[in-house]
């Protein structure tokens, strides 16, 4: 299920109260998702790493009353308002601890603690094949849950990354090589590679890394650069990356494209053409689109269609100019 998916069916499955178990490859996104959509929903979200608990934690610890032995919950159980209660980490707990969340789950009770009516449990974890600390999930909690497997999508993670404000060379180099979105390899040893989080991070390390090479903090800027793209999403990725960045640096400014977008020179290869429609994405704005266009024009339909895409999801008052308009009727049967 790419990611998309999983978004419509939480909401689905969260208006039924419906417990759902959320099974993928580490860096996939299952806690990003889940709390992108208790935020659309205004809902509250409580992220408890049950990896951390111990068996009594979610019980709590007994008390004497009025002469009898009464169990105080845990504070971090949620006893009023609306929300998400997300047992991150499941699988990577000793089966006892998943054991204690058998009534949590199904009656959505412990002991005498209830969960309050507008509360739904969500978890997640990584299959025994990622190699992390793993326990098997008892048959008995399997069976409370429905079961859902995420798997990384180019085309949700590039709607997404535009609109987190990841850097355009980043998404362009994976759209020209979608295949370096998520290293399926959980035999390799390696410390560091590739995945739509480390992506994500690869993008934080260049903002960084550009900061303070613009402001002169920086020297043998390009081998410290490679060293760090190299410790973020592994050797091999890191050295196609780096290659692409030559080029995109030495495609046309967009400064200059949206001056001059009927001189400005317009790169042949593949591979630039995506950097070029992608960096346009990021860069029009309602004002700018006319001449952003103008440069487009001179493109093929699909990167016209790809930047058009990206400027809209990024900016919604794009939409509403007669450019943008304009272009949809045009382009009414791939721009959808």
């Amino acid at each position: 299920m790419k990611p998309s998916m999983l978004y419509e069916a939480l909401h689905a499955l969260i208006a039924e109260r419906v417990p759902l178990h959320i099974w993928g490859a580490c860096g996939v996104g299952k806690s990003q998702i889940v709390s992108q959509v208790a935020n659309d929903l205004d809902l509250n979200f409580l992220d408890i790493r049950a990896v951390q608990l111990d068996p009594v934690d979610l019980r709590g610890l007994p008390r004497i009353a009025s002469d009898r032995t009464e169990w105080v919950p845990p504070k971090f159980l949620p006893t009023s308002g609306k929300g998400i209660l997300f047992l991150d980490e499941l699988t990577s707990a000793p089966q006892m601890t998943q054991a204690g969340c058998y009534q949590l789950v199904l009656d959505r009770r412990l002991g005498e603690y209830v969960l309050p009516e507008e509360w739904v449990v969500i978890a997640a974890g990584n299959p025994a094949s990622e190699r992390g600390v793993h326990f098997s999930m008892p048959r008995p909690l399997r069976n409370r849950f429905v079961h859902l497997n995420l798997d990384a999508d180019l085309e949700d993670w590039c709607k997404w990354a535009v609109r987190a404000k990841v850097r355009p060379e980043v998404i362009a180099f994976l759209r020209f090589k979608p295949a370096l979105l998520q290293d399926g390899d959980a035999t390799s040893d390696a410390n560091a590679w590739p995945t739509p989080r480390s992506w994500e991070m690869a993008s934080n390390v260049l903002n960084g890394f550009s900061y303070r090479q613009k402001n002169g903090l920086l020297s043998g800027a390009n081998e410290i650069e490679v060293q760090l793209l190299e410790g973020t999403i592994g050797p091999a990725a890191a050295t196609e990356f780096v290659a692409f960045l030559r080029l995109f640096r030495q495609l046309p400014s967009i400064h200059e494209i949206l001056l001059n977008p009927e001189t400005a020179p317009l790169p042949n290869e593949p591979s630039a053409q995506i950097a070029i429609a992608t960096a346009l994405g990021r860069a029009m704005t309602d004002h700018s689109l006319a001449n952003g266009i103008k440069y487009l024009d001179r493109m093929p339909t699909e990167m016209r269609v790809l930047a058009m895409r990206d400027a809209s999801a990024r900016d919604r008052a794009i939409t509403f100019t007669p450019e943008f308009i304009r272009f949809g009727v045009e382009h009414a049967e791939v721009i959808q």
